[in-house]
């Protein structure tokens, strides 16, 4: 049993406990890790679905690759991050095994995989994302970093945000995994941490790419790239697209300087079916998160506000003229604040 003290908001401590596995009983659960258990590949190794035997409870396993000191203080920062750090828009940590040289992390089962799966290089018999579900996800997503933003003390910088980063579970319900690289924030006067550069190609913010500086901006730079693949349906980095559209913010900035290109960003997949003042406005929203100046973007606590409105508020393509219908071409002005 990993055991640790932390001190709790009223000056006491407050005794955290996750529960430890034997690599047997990990081994049992995927079927010793057959193939067909096999839910994805990240950075850090293997995502495995397992049963737990004890308890019949269905789990997402994840097997870290045996490549020494960095992959173990990735664990141990997974395990002390996700062991203290609870919110409904954070994946739940059941346990983790150290058997040995074996380093394994049990999670709840997130159902519908992550958020990339429902966006890129989709299958033709594959459930398209709809406007309402992606402004829930979006929503969803920046409250699991308001809460490690502004509720976790000290604050916790995510550091690798990204879509396939976001678990999705029942009735698509968003929770950021894969802590491995995140750090504790600035305490005090500080206003950055520094720290070597990692996280993903596409997702950096350019002062972090540049400097090694980190702060809580560069999380929310990261979330308006998210926000901007949710709407457009692009990806962050694209080699496959044309020479000058490969970078999705580098496309982007020249189209948010004209309104009338807006409808041009909006997922082709959603075939018209959103709200043009609802796109407007989230549109705008990725824009403040993207810019390049650090203090020029919003604190994510507003970002939350704006996307939570925006999540409230229902499209229905039944009585709501589908996009470059005549009808629509009336819509009201959305100040950018």
């Amino acid at each position: 049993m990993l055991e640790t003290w932390v001190p709790s908001k009223d000056g006491g401590s407050e005794h955290i406990a996750a529960h430890t596995f034997t690599f047997r009983e990990l081994a049992v659960a995927t079927k010793n890790f057959r193939a067909d258990c096999l839910l994805g590949e990240g950075g850090f190794g293997r995502v495995y679905k397992g049963r737990l035997e004890s308890t019949n409870k269905i789990v997402a396993i994840k097997q870290l690759d045996r490549n020494g000191l960095q992959g173990n203080r990735e664990f141990l920062v997974e395990v002390l991050m996700l062991s203290l750090l609870h919110h409904p828009n954070l994946v739940n940590l059941i346990g983790y095994c150290a058997d040995g040289d074996q380093r394994l992390l049990v999670y709840e089962y997130m159902p519908l995989g992550s958020l990339e799966d429902h966006l890129h290089d989709l299958p033709p018999d594959k459930k398209r994302l709809d406007w309402n579900t992606r402004m829930k996800i979006a929503a969803g997503a920046a409250k699991g970093l308001e809460y490690l933003h502004d509720k976790a003390n000290p604050p916790v910088i995510y550091r690798d945000l990204k879509c396939s980063n976001i678990l999705l579970g029942e009735d698509y319900h968003p929770k950021l995994s894969d802590f491995g690289l995140a750090k504790l924030g600035p305490v005090g006067d500080k206003t950055h941490v520094s720290t070597r550069v990692m996280g993903t190609y596409g997702y950096c913010a350019p002062e972090y790419a540049m400097t090694g500086q980190l702060t809580l901006k560069s999380d929310v730079y990261s979330f308006g790239v998210v926000l901007l693949e949710i709407i457009t349906g692009r990806k962050a980095i694209d080699n496959t697209r044309a020479a000058g559209d490969h970078n999705l913010v580098a496309w982007a900035r020249p189209l948010f300087k004209d309104r009338r290109k807006f409808s041009q960003m909006a997922d082709p997949l959603l075939q018209g079916q959103y709200p043009v003042r609802g796109l407007y406005q989230a549109l705008a929203v990725a824009a403040m998160c993207v810019q390049e100046q650090p203090n020029m973007r919003p604190l994510i606590a507003d970002v939350v506000t704006a996307l939570s409105y925006l999540a409230s508020q229902k499209y229905d393509p039944e009585t709501q003229p589908i996009q470059g219908s005549r009808t629509s071409s009336s819509t009201p002005r959305v100040r950018r604040e």
